[in-house]
This record gives C-alpha cells, structure tokens and sequence, in this order.
C-alpha cells in the first residue's frame, strides 16, 4: 500500500550512476567499486536519519539505490535472449528496503528450461554475495510460479508484490495474469488464510500489543498487520492505490491517515534498530529501547524516564493500528465477501439493532444527534453477551465521533447514569470496558484513564502498560465468576458471590492505578481521584469511602504477606486493625488476587496464593473474635501446643519422646508452625534419631491442592554457614526459596524449614525429583567442612541490561525482639548464598526470611538477632551490615557503588 498523499522522487544524488558505469568499465572486478557505492550509499542514509530526513525518502531511496545497481550489474551478463527477468519480491517488492532488510529476487523465466541462462546466473548470484549483498532469491519459470502459486498461501502473497528490476518486460504482465486466472485462490479463500495467518501471529504474542519488548513487525499493530490489510485489498480489488481504494469503500481518507502516521513512526523505529543493532533485528529489546529513546529526542523528566515516554508512543500507536486493522478486516467481510447475505436485523431500540449477532446503529446520525449512545451502546453490549461484536461501520463512528466526549458530556447527568448502569449491570462488565478502551471512549469519559494509555514502567515486573494492566485486573476479575475461575480460585470465587456490590470491585480495579506516572503516591492519589469520581456519579457516601480505602490500602495485603511474619499474632491484628471488617477484607483479597495475576503472569503462584489464603484466614478469625480481644502470644502457642499434641496422639506417638523434644524447641517454634507442621516434623525426627545427620524431610502439596510450595524441612547440628550452604544447594537444582524459617533448639539443633518452588513457580510434586532434591541436599549438607562455592549460572540478557542499586532498610521487631532487614538488589543466581555468608561474617543469627523476586529485582525480608538473639541495635552494626551487603552484591552484580 502507498503512502498516504506520498510519491517517491528518485535521489540522483545518493549515488552518481553514470560515474559508476565509468569505473566498473576502468575495473576488471567490479566487487570494489560496488562494495564502495554502497557503504557511501548507507553513511548517506544513517547522516539523514539522524538529521531527521522523512523515513520515507529513506526506505525508499534505498530500494531505488538497490535498483540501479542491480540492473547495472544484470546488464553486463549475456542474458541469451529475452525469455528471463530480475523480479524483485516481498518487501524489496513494495519499494521498501531498511539498513539490513533481506533484498528478495526472483529469476523469472518464460519457459521451463534454465540451461542457456545457467552460466550467467551462477556469476550474477556468486557476484551479489561477494559483494555483501543480504539476498533471497528463486528461479522460477511461469509455470512454477503458477503451480507453486495454487498450492501455498504464501507464494501467492510474495507474488502480489513484485516489481521488474531489470530483463524481459512483458514477463511480469504474463505472470500477473496467470496469478489473476488462479481460482484456488478467489478473494474469500485468500482472506480466510491470511485471516487465519494473523490470528496464529497475534496468538504467538498472547493477543496483545503490550509486551515489554514487542516485535515491531509481528506483534499485534506492528507493520505485518498493515502488509495483511494491503494484501486482502490486492487479491480481491488488484490494485492497492490510494484512490482506487476509497473510490470503493475499503478505506477512507482518515484511515489513510492513521495507516501512513503509524506505519512511517514504526518504520522510524525499525530503521534504528537495524542501524544500531547492525543487523535485521526487529525485536524492539530492552537493549535497544534507551539507546532509540535518545536518538530521538525524549529526555528523563522527574516524574518519569525518557524511554517510557518513547515506549508510551509506540504503544500508543500499535494500538490506533490493531484498532484500524480489525476494523477494515471486519468491513471487507461484511461489505465485499457478504454483501449477499442478509442476516436478521432485531431492533434494540430507536438507536440501535442487532444485525446478526453484531450491534450497530440504525442510523449513521445518531451519534450526533444523541450523543448518550457513545454510553448507551456499551451498556446494551454487556446485557447481551450473546452478541459477538460491532459492524464496522459503527466503529468508524465511533471514532468519527468520540471527540463529542467533551465536559459537557461527562457532566451530563444521562452519561454518568448510563456508565453506572453499565458497572451495575452483573454482565460483561470487564468486556465491554475493554471494548471502550480499545474505541477509545473509555479515556475521553475518564480523562485521568487517558492520560494512563500506553503508559509504561521500564522494568522487568510491570510487564504491561498502566492501562493494559488495568483492563487485565478486569479480566481476572470477570474471571473469578466463571466456571473455570471457581476451579482456578475457589476462595475467590465463594467471595465474589457474596460482595454486596459488585459495582465497587469494577470502580476499585479501574482507579487502582490510575495516579501511576504522576509522581508522588499513587494510592494516595488514585484515593482523591476516584472520591471525585464517586461523587460526580451519586455512589453514596458509605461506599465512596470503602472504594477510596480500597484504592490507598491496595498493595496493603501483598505487602504485609510476602513482606512480615504473618505466624506472629501481631501482626495479624495490626493488618486486621487497619482492616476493620470482613466486607474490607473480602474486597481487598478479590482486589489484591486480581492485582497480582494482571501484573505478570509469573507473580501469581502456589506459594503467594498460600501466603495470601492465610493471611485472610487468620484475619477473619481475629475480626469474628473482636478487635478488643485480641489472642496474644501466648495464647496462640498453647493452641497450637494443644493441637498438635491432640494430633500426636491420635497417631499414636509416644507422649514422654514428644515431651523431652518439645521442651528444647522454645516458645517460638510453636509460634512459627502449624500444629500439622509441627507432628510432621515430630515424627521425622523421632523416627530418625540422632544419628542422622542431617534429617532431610519434603513434603509436596498433593494433586488436589489449588497452593501451597513444596517444603523441605532440614534438621541437623547448628553451624556456621549453614543458610548459605543450604541455599547455595537449592541453587543448584535451579529451585527458587520462597520462604524460609529458621529455628534453633535449646540443644543447639536447627529446624529450618524451607518453601521451593520450581522456575515455572510451581510446586514439585514427581517423586523422583523429590528424591533427587533429598539425596543432593543430604550429600551437600552432610559435612560443614566440603560446602561447596556458589555456582554461578548464566544471567539473562534481560538481568544484565537492568541495574538494580543495592537498598538496605533496617527496623526493629520490638514484639519479637528482633531486628528486621530489608533487602532491595537486583536478581541474579546464588544471591541468598551471598547473603547469608555476609551475615555469618557478622556472626548475625537468621530466624526467618521472606522472598520476593519482582521482575529484574528482589525484595527479600529476613529476620536477625545477634548469636545471642538479640535485635541489633547499635547504629555503626547496623551501617557496617548494610554497607557490606550494598558493596558486595553491587559489586558481584557489576554496578558501581557510590562514593
């Protein structure tokens, strides 16, 4: 497809022809000279690049370039006859050629036998790569091309684009005209196959145009979505000119408009990556995204970085180009290959109807004359979800129309009404305001939504932009409602049926994160906006407060659950304090469940949802006991004493041996475990003896279990070095330590138990690996004095590129006399073996540790005393602790330290 309102005028003065005739006729070789042409010819194209040449003047002069010194070249070769042609195809076809795009030929030739031309093509073929030419090429005769043609989709479609570079004329013409004749390939069989060619693409990217490094030529709105429109527009109207096109309705002149802005930045961006990257590179990587960020202009502001602001762009625009790519995909199905068909029409109402099983409007006035129905139709959409999408026609006035959203819109008392009926509904709420998103309605109805779109975080954890991350909430949000959500997330779903309204979970899940890119606290922040929002619509005042509660206190419950000891009755009643109620509580899980699964798909796993499940438990219990009596200590530790030794002796254990151990573990074990926990490590241990050393138990959540980790319980003689030696260990079996919890007998015996999970963050349930993961701990644990170092595996590429500063927090535990360090650094293998070595060199004592991997960092909470459990409270202990630890694992991580 042509460029909107564009034509391409040859540049004489990327390269002098005629000078080149002379010298290649001075020359006995003519690879030199070539070779010289065309690195001028690229320097001349990267200076205007940078200088801001139009992209176009580029991708085409270099193709034009390509032209003139191939066909210089087919005319020094005796060619025999004129029964053969230089063909270019593909990319190179359209005209098009980036810095390292492949420049695809074919051979054509009018009959089937290559001999008399055999010579001439071996030497022009071997002078072309000797030259550094990135060629494709193929000999085909009129006949192959037709056969190979009629059997494969994507022969057809290289051969819609294809130029004469140099030969016989007419062969092209004969060609076209076979292709034309080809019956296999009518329009309809065409669109179906490259239709079904674009869904298994868009499906290879999970149907989204928000990845952290997207392709910009095969993901979702990158430049093959346009190609796939240009090549159903070919077959079935044999031409992609602009007019032509128009004339009969495919496009209109603000379709043009979108097309050829989009696909000129896309190219801008393409032709960057390949210069910077020296090579056809069109994975926009993080590698390459700052580097692209400067080279066009966006500096750091101190609400965000540069290159989030050049990724906001990008996604801004794939999404303007998924918009207009189903859009035309749908108009040519409905008006070229159905226009014969007459499905059902079923009024709705005066404005809308039902055409088959797609709403569209009744009359092409009727955004205009009321626009309420920019509303309106999305409320319709959710109450039948029968209905499978929107005419074409409609969605183009949509976008005609959505600049009518204007303040008087949304002050209108009818618009505010229909969006509320629209979060009451109890249909597919999430649905249709992803629908709005994608027509654009949703951010011209909430501005601060707008100003979210395409709005990125430049890390390894937030792997979506703001808005994308917000309509996924959405999504799993609708998803705890269905029959496969009750399978996936049992406790959810039990509490989504019993909100009281459900409303208030759709306006919590859109403002959550909508003060994002706005410095300061977003929770903060999305708390005052959406107040202002509640108040416009008439939510009342009881229920504006819960949704603002919901919005600051979101990221409340992940935190107090990976971050805090949630064994310790404490902490449990600090949470349920700041909570108050089950009604807070159920809509903060559901909340905080939809969070963490729409941020990355890796977050949520057998462990969190463990944490999460427990953390609700505990704190409705302490709510249904009543905040002013409160279970303290002491409490919860015979309870849990009185369980377990119930347990014990129904299975039959001996009560004196349970005694004698009990008495060396402390008060704090009982603290620590449950009462299930604690006879599974009774048992062990008693069956054991002591002369095992050290007793490795594992326990796997069984088949049936929705969460859990798996647990790895070791006990053994307390020495020196053990956490390092114990993670270093799982290290190796290239496991993850999701929790730890360190105990140490009053016969100075350890009990620490460990949760593991595998790199997918499941649990390990094979038997065999179970055994494997025993017997490697067991033979790595058996002798303080054979510890083996760390090993060090292969950091991604991904790591590598993110520089995570070394942070240290430090705070006491003054319930627990303890001391609370908190560890931000970037991830990388063996990371807690460094720790816990860097501790032993502190003679610090380790009671527990939470572990947090977010994206390209951690976050990981331990728990120390001094070797006579004591909390560390001398200030120069403490800045010497958190010094070592910023300088080594800065150091091993290869980030400079300050100072």
């Amino acid at each position: 497809m042509l460029l909107h309102h564009y034509r391409f005028t040859p540049d004489t003065t990327l390269i002098d022809i005629d000078a080149l005739k002379a010298r290649l006729d001075r020359d006995t070789s003519p690879i030199g000279a070539i070779r010289e042409v065309l690195a001028e010819i690229r320097s001349r194209l990267d200076e205007r690049f940078k200088n801001g040449a139009d992209i176009r003047d580029l991708v085409f002069g270099r193709a034009w370039c390509i032209d003139q010194l191939l066909a210089l070249l087919w005319s020094r070769l005796d060619w025999c006859d004129d029964g053969i042609a230089l063909i270019a195809v593909g990319g190179y076809g359209r005209g098009e050629l980036h810095p390292h795009s492949d420049i695809d030929l074919m051979i054509l030739l009018e009959g089937d036998d290559d001999t008399p031309y055999r010579a001439s093509l071996t030497a022009f073929i071997t002078m072309l790569w000797d030259i550094g030419l990135d060629i494709g090429h193929s000999v085909r005769s009129l006949t192959d091309c037709e056969r190979e043609a009629r059997d494969d989709v994507t022969v057809i479609t290289n051969l819609l684009e294809t130029r004469r570079v140099a030969g016989f004329e007419p062969l092209l013409a004969q060609m076209r005209q076979r292709l034309d004749q080809l019956d296999t390939w009518n329009s309809e069989a065409f669109f179906q196959a490259k239709l079904a060619e674009q869904k298994a693409r868009h499906q290879r990217f999970n149907n989204s145009e928000h990845h952290l490094e997207p392709n910009i030529k095969s993901s979702p709105g990158g430049l093959r979505d346009i190609q796939t429109v240009t090549w159903i527009a070919k077959r079935h109207f044999g031409t992609n000119i602009i007019e032509v096109l128009m004339q009969r309705g495919f496009m209109t002149d603000a379709d043009m408009r979108i097309a050829s802005q989009s696909r000129a930045f896309l190219w801008q961006v393409r032709y960057a990556l390949h210069m910077i990257s020296e090579r056809a590179e069109d994975r926009l990587l993080f590698d390459h995204q700052r580097t692209i960020a400067t080279l066009f202009g966006y500096q750091d502001t101190p609400e965000r970085l540069g290159v989030e602001e050049f990724m906001r762009r990008y996604y801004r625009v794939v999404t303007a180009l998924v918009e207009l790519n189903d859009m035309l995909i749908q108009n040519f199905e409905e008006n070229t290959l159905q226009h014969d068909q007459q499905p059902e029409v079923v009024p709705l109402n005066n404005r809308f109807e039902l055409d088959g099983r797609y709403l569209r409007i009744r009359s092409p006035h009727v955004f205009k004359r009321r626009p309420s129905a920019l509303i309106e139709m999305f409320v319709l959409l959710a109450q039948h979800p029968d209905i499978e999408g929107v005419r074409a026609a409609t969605i183009r006035a949509i976008r005609d129309h959505r600049h009518l959203i204007d303040n008087g819109f949304r002050a209108d008392l009818r618009n505010r009404s229909l969006f509320l009926e629209l979060l009451r509904g109890g249909g597919m709420v999430a649905r249709e305001l992803g629908r709005m998103a994608r027509y654009g309605i949703l951010g011209k109805y909430l501005p601060r939504f707008g100003h979210i779109i395409g709005l990125m975080q430049h890390d390894l954890f937030h792997i979506y932009t703001v808005d994308a991350h917000t309509l996924r909430v959405l999504d799993v949000i609708q998803r705890f409602r269905t029959r496969e959500g009750r399978e996936e997330y049992p406790l959810c779903a039990a509490l989504i049926a019993r909100v009281p309204k459900l409303e208030l979970l759709w306006i919590a899940g859109l403002y959550h994160d909508i003060a994002k890119g706005r410095g300061g606290d977003h929770s903060r922040l999305g708390a005052r906006d959406v107040q202002g929002f509640c108040n416009r619509h008439g939510v009342p005042r009881r229920d504006t407060h819960l949704v603002s509660w919901l919005i600051e206190h979101h990221l409340l419950m992940s935190t107090t659950a990976q971050k805090r000891d949630i064994s310790d009755p404490e902490v449990i009643r600090e949470f349920a304090a700041i909570v108050h109620d089950e009604v807070h509580l159920d809509y903060l899980y559901l909340l905080t469940v939809a969070d963490i699964n729409a941020t990355n798909p890796t977050l949520w796993n057998s462990w969190r949802a463990a944490l999460l499940r427990q953390l609700h438990g505990e704190t409705r219990r302490v709510l249904r006991r009543g905040l002013e009596n409160p279970m303290d200590r002491q409490e919860w530790i015979e309870e849990t004493r009185e369980e377990a030794r119930a347990l014990t002796q129904c299975m039959g254990g001996e009560c004196q041996a349970v005694d004698v151990l009990w008495k060396t573990l402390g008060d704090d074990y009982f603290l620590q475990y449950s009462a299930s926990e604690i006879v599974w490590h009774t048992q062990g241990i008693l069956q054991a003896g002591v002369d095992v050393m050290p007793l490795i138990l594992i326990s796997a959540p069984t088949e049936d279990m929705t969460d859990g980790g798996t647990k790895v319980f070791i006990h053994t003689r307390s020495v020196n070095n053990l956490f390092a030696a114990t993670a270093a260990a799982i290290d190796q079996l290239d496991l993850s330590i999701h929790d730890a919890r360190i105990a140490t007998s009053s016969n100075d015996w350890t009990l620490n138990t460990f949760i593991l999970l595998d790199d997918d963050g499941h649990a390990i349930r094979d038997p065999a690996r179970l055994k494997q993961i025993q017997a490697h701990l067991i033979e790595e644990l058996d002798d303080p004095d054979d510890y083996p170092r760390i090993v060090k595996r292969h950091t991604s590429r991904q790591l590598k590129h993110f520089r995570v500063p070394t942070r240290v927090l430090i705070e006491q535990d003054e319930a627990n006399q303890r001391t609370v360090l908190e560890l931000i650094a970037a991830d990388r293998p063996g990371l807690l073996a460094h720790v816990g070595q860097i501790f032993m060199s502190f003679d610090i004592a380790l009671s527990g540790a939470k572990i947090a991997t977010l994206g390209e960092r951690v976050e990981d909470v331990f728990f120390i005393t001094d070797t006579n459990g004591n909390p560390l409270t001398d200030p120069e202990l403490q800045k010497a602790l958190s010094d070592r630890l910023c300088h080594v694992l800065d150091a091993e991580a290869g980030i400079a330290t300050p100072g």
